[in-house]
């Protein structure tokens, strides 16, 4: 198996073969915690407008997403694992949208199959990417909207690489949880506390919380995001 590690927008636009797109601060975080709480549906897209589209045509369904980190106007929730975690999406369409994730899910167009992921699914990734036989697998750091490289993201890439190749990274909590010395500094700043509350640090590096993978298909609107298991 070929696994390649990239970076940023012209990194998934370059992804061939298996794409995982990874983005742990927060989008890929999210979104396990919305299909595990029994959304009827959940759909990542690029644009704003297609998300507003969505609610004006039908305004039960549920927008999720942020820009610069900010949840968006009239948007139900901002890109917070912890603004959703326990909430009942049972019967509810959700729409997601953000700078960094669910662009390199639009970006992908030259992968044969897509995958979204973080650590909290890292290892469920990688066993259904095993599992499914692909000789060729591009792990997609996404970073800071695309633009800056991130360590999180890295550390993702490198610990599902560990996994894809049997040879499993032995310290991963404590190198997930050290990311609040790098990037997830940000989330114990008491003046950014707005954006960036501390509780999603701590759901985004909970390393295999969830025993699924998220499987990106490409629909008319964005990416139809499915939970899928190694058979």
């Amino acid at each position: 198996m070929k696994i390649e590690i990239l970076e940023l927008v012209d990194g998934a636009r370059n992804a061939a073969g298996t794409a995982v797109i990874i983005d742990v601060f927060r989008a890929f975080s999210l979104e396990p915690f919305v299909l595990a709480q029994n959304a009827d549906s959940l759909t990542a897209v690029g644009k704003t407008e297609t998300a507003y589209a969505a609610k004006q045509a039908d305004p039960d369904t549920i927008l999720i997403g942020e820009r610069h980190g900010r949840i968006l106007p009239g948007f139900d929730y901002g890109n917070s694992p912890a603004a959703v975690n326990g909430v009942d999406f049972s019967g509810r369409d959700v729409i997601h949208t953000t700078s960094a994730g669910t662009q390199g899910l639009t970006c992908a167009s030259r992968a044969e199959r897509i995958f979204a992921a973080s650590l909290v699914n890292a290892r469920a990734t990688a066993d259904v990417i095993r599992a499914s036989g692909t000789d060729h697998v591009s792990l997609v750091c996404m970073g800071w909207e695309g633009k800056r490289n991130t360590e999180e993201d890295l550390l993702c890439a490198q610990y599902i690489q560990s996994l894809l190749e049997g040879t499993p990274m032995k310290d991963i909590r404590k190198r997930a949880e050290d990311l609040r010395y790098y990037e997830g500094k940000k989330f114990f700043d008491p003046a950014q506390a707005d954006v960036f509350p501390e509780p999603d640090f701590w759901l985004c590096v909970d390393p295999d919380r969830f025993d699924f993978a998220i499987e990106a298909i490409p629909c008319d609107n964005g990416f139809r995001m499915k939970a899928v298991k190694a058979k």
